[in-house]
């Protein structure tokens, strides 16, 4: 009776010891499954922030979407913060940090230091003077770049507000369905069309909590 009771136990220890390597390996395989699932979202995101994607993927996106208090990212350009940013750009492309400083500093440059979006409010900032306008949404469009790539403008038209707010301002994030933006390029003016082929200068913006070092990382993890 003994040995049959001791065969019996060590049969359940081994069972169970069987259950538990089957749960484990199935939980591998569920972890290398989710692992696996989200490389292939993470690829196909970083193809659409390239600028590859289909037209049927762009989505119409609302102003709240840049909604916040932002701020340029051109003064940290000009005072060496974002150096390291350069240097790094050497490294992996075709030109030297001073060639990728100078092009930087035609795309990020501008007068207006702030911005300030709520509602269909849109603020703009120099020093301490400020206009406003409301903007309402005017379609999107998209552009094909020289080396192939792609982006979306997402176009918004002055429907009040005051004269010198412009007529026109179109975003470009890399994000091209609704989302929270973490960043954006700004384009403005008081033609829809001419906007649309400025190509050389694209104010840049950080939300306004952000400090100089802060806005450094988020370039460098990008």
């Amino acid at each position: 009776m003994t040995k049959v009771l001791k065969k019996l136990s060590y049969v359940a220890a081994i069972s169970t010891a069987l259950g538990l390597t089957g749960l484990v390996s199935a939980h591998a395989a569920s972890e290398h499954k989710h692992s696996h699932s989200h490389s292939h979202a993470d690829e196909a995101q970083k193809k659409v922030h390239e600028g590859y994607f289909a037209d049927d993927q762009v989505k119409a996106r609302p102003l709240s979407d840049w909604e916040g208090d932002w701020q340029s990212v051109y003064p940290y350009l000009v005072d060496g913060t974002l150096d390291p940013v350069m240097a790094d750009k050497a490294k992996h492309g075709d030109k030297s940090a001073a060639d990728y400083r100078a092009y930087y500093d035609v795309g990020y440059k501008t007068d207006v230091d702030r911005i300030l979006i709520a509602g269909s409010k849109v603020t703009f900032f120099r020093g301490e003077t400020a206009v406003n306008g409301d903007y309402e949404t005017d379609g999107h469009e998209i552009l094909t770049y020289k080396k192939g790539n792609r982006g979306v403008r997402f176009i918004f038209k002055k429907v009040a507000g005051d004269e010198a707010a412009p007529a026109f301002i179109q975003f470009s994030d890399h994000i091209i369905a609704p989302e929270k933006a973490g960043h954006y390029h700004l384009y403005w003016g008081d033609d829809r069309a001419a906007v649309l082929k400025e190509l050389t200068n694209w104010p840049t913006y950080y939300p306004a909590n952000l400090d100089g070092k802060q806005i450094l990382e988020e370039m460098l993890a990008h």
